[in-house]
């Protein structure tokens, strides 16, 4: 892999028609929610899925390189606070603090990420997970800033117009479309096939002539970089951000959400945030089983579905095509 595959003329999709069809086809449908649905309860819980979609797939992108992080929360947190303060304390405009919810969490990235991407296994995830506990303290102590615990109230809206649970909607639907869009697109391209051949043999990988500890850097910053604009949409669409919103406990939700829709493929994490938000609003007759339930239901998928909930819908699909065929 030469240093021009890591341009955007390397970005070339491999993938078929088919695939994009069927996402168009998704979009067109989410998109017409709104007019058929009012219920601002309804609307509201679409938009948490799509900005959670965002995170999870951001960590999927990480996940490709071979490398699970017990700390993408705090990037996220990184970039909401970012995002709020560009906002309520500069004056400045929403799409600066979208640009400032970005740029802030990539740049950490980049400053700690040669030295965490060179370890491994268990031992890359305690350093993730110690460092997003040093970011939550961070929050917390930091009160001239981040308003400590108490987190910081009032957020606005991005617009007056954003108010309106539909306009948010909207706006958080078309950020997960163009963000995950990206997403699938590198994973598609020259890029995606160096990342797929650094995950499964690292020393091969570099033999083969690919920029190892770069590329995975490059995509660790991205990954950190996506998740933070998925922070600035939370804060302001929540109206409130504090520490606990970007725990280690939220980084292994991510984790959990990748997990249960499966790591192989970008589809999983859009297929995990939904049955992770859509199964307690289910069950939420059932409160005091919600963890118990949610908890077997993992360790069903971890023992039966290596591949994640996508294994089982492929499974599905063959059977029905051998049915079909017979």
């Amino acid at each position: 892999m030469t240093d021009a595959s890591l341009s955007p003329l390397a970005l070339a999709p491999r993938a078929g028609g088919r695939p994009l069809a069927i996402a168009a086809a998704v979009v067109a449908v989410l998109a017409l929610v709104p007019l058929v649905i009012a219920d601002k309860f309804i609307l509201s819980l679409g938009s948490t899925v799509f900005i959670t979609a965002i995170a999870a797939a951001s960590l999927h992108l990480i996940i490709r390189t071979g490398h699970i992080s017990l700390g993408h929360a705090a990037f996220m947190g990184i970039g909401a606070y970012a995002s709020v303060l560009t906002v309520m304390e500069l004056g400045l405009p929403f799409a600066a603090g979208v640009l400032a919810a970005f740029v802030a969490p990539c740049l950490l990235a980049l400053a700690i990420g040669p030295l965490v991407l060179r370890l491994t296994g268990k031992y890359f995830v305690l350093v993730t997970f110690l460092f997003g506990e040093i970011v939550r303290m961070v929050f917390v102590e930091w009160k001239s800033v981040t308003g400590g615990a108490n987190g910081i109230f009032g957020i606005p809206a991005p617009a007056p117009v954003f108010n309106d649970p539909a306009a948010y909607y909207y706006l958080s639907l078309g950020a997960g479309v163009l963000l995950v869009g990206f997403i699938a697109r590198l994973l598609a391209s020259e890029v995606g096939r160096a990342i797929d051949a650094v995950r499964e043999s690292e020393r091969l990988a570099h033999c083969s002539g690919i920029p190892v500890l770069r590329l995975k850097v490059t995509i660790f910053a991205l990954g950190c970089g996506i998740v933070g604009i998925a922070g600035a949409l939370q804060g302001h669409f929540i109206r409130y951000v504090d520490p606990t919103s970007y725990s280690v406990v939220q980084s292994l939700n991510l984790v959990v959400v990748n997990v249960i829709g499966g790591m192989q493929t970008l589809v999983g994490p859009l297929v995990g945030t939904l049955f992770y938000l859509i199964l307690p609003e289910m069950l939420r007759g059932y409160v005091e089983l919600q963890r118990i339930i949610f908890g077997i239901i993992l360790i069903i998928v971890m023992a039966f579905l290596p591949g994640g909930l996508v294994e089982l819908g492929g499974r599905a699909l063959q059977l029905v095509r051998r049915r079909a065929g017979s």
